[in-house]
């Protein structure tokens, strides 16, 4: 997906974290680090707070920006990946690693640092606490074509999206109150164009193109300038369902928020969302609460690496 500051699939891509586990040995619990690292989540909560007051956009909680790991033994991992295309701003959670490792060196992994930020950001955006485990531990490859298998492509399908999330557990409302992540942030021109170029796609909302061109002007944009439009114009950095006002109003920008709006399976839940935030906030709570406990590795499988980009052997 292309939304550039909230999670939607920053949280799906954290099981890459843990390198998609075979096994799932049980040891999610809630306050995991309650003897071991009792400040973990404070730590992690008061460095969200800092990042989010220092950049004004949260990106490392963006659903382009929580996949880690640089490039293992010439395998391509998560964060070159082109759907993770945002997935740069890697150097917060490395904040957040260090802020731990001087008061707990060695104990709370990457895996759970991103979980717990993330759901402290979406505290920070206006969205509901969500109590999460943790416990995870953190894998020692990662691959992006393991990534792809799981994360679908804005331009995909909805009985792709669909099937997608399914596989981790995900029913329908999920899927749709999950996608409610692109209520914050911005969209790359990049990801927009073939719905402005050579011709307006007529689905859109005609009041809404007109801004959309003059964000992106070019039919092939620069892949490396800051061309974007914001995702919602109302409330561009708070999570809230006017994203599901918008996709109904034909103002959604990528292909897969038109047709969370339309399709004859997802379109009652849009509508629903649309009218209640707590609705949507539930089923948000619930959708993260599966996709955080989906195969984590645990236990004694994995490591905590010492640095969240490398794994220990390549420390």
């Amino acid at each position: 997906m292309a939304s550039k500051d909230l999670f939607f699939l920053g949280l799906l891509s954290f099981s890459a974290l843990s390198a998609f586990a075979e096994y799932n040995e049980p040891g999610l619990v809630m306050n995991y680090y309650k003897d071991t690292c009792p400040q973990a989540e404070d730590i992690i909560r008061e460095q969200v707070k800092l990042l989010t007051n220092a950049t004004r956009t949260l990106h490392f909680l963006g659903s382009e920006t929580s996949s880690m790991t640089a490039l293992l033994r010439r395998v391509l991992s998560e964060k070159e990946t082109e759907r993770s295309f945002g997935m740069r701003n890697f150097r917060y959670l490395e904040t957040i690693k260090e802020a731990l490792e001087r008061e707990c060196p060695g104990v709370v992994s990457c895996a759970d640092i991103l979980v717990l930020s993330a759901r402290d950001g979406i505290v920070a955006l206006g969205g509901p606490h969500i109590l999460l485990k943790t416990g995870r531990r953190d894998g020692r490859k990662s691959r992006a074509d393991i990534l792809e298998q799981y994360l679908p492509d804005h331009n995909e399908s909805m009985s792709v999206v669909l099937e997608r999330f399914s596989n981790t557990g995900i029913d329908t409302p999920g899927v749709v109150a999950l996608l409610g992540a692109h209520s914050v942030g911005r969209t790359h021109c990049v990801k927009l164009v073939h719905r402005l170029y050579p011709d307006v796609d007529p689905e859109l909302n005609q009041d809404h193109v007109e801004h959309m061109l003059h964000k992106c002007p070019d039919a092939i944009p620069d892949p490396k300038a800051v061309q974007y439009v914001t995702n919602d114009r109302g409330t561009p950095m708070k999570l809230d369902n006017n994203y599901y006002r918008n996709i109904l109003a034909d103002k959604g920008l990528l292909i897969v928020d038109h047709q969370l709006a339309t399709d004859k399976r997802t379109k009652p839940y849009v509508k629903k969302m649309a009218k209640s935030q707590n609705y949507f906030f539930k089923e948000f709570s619930r959708a993260i609460t599966i996709l955080s406990e989906n195969n984590p590795l645990t236990g004694t499988k994995g490591e905590i690496r010492k640095q969240c980009n490398l794994a220990n052997k390549l420390h």
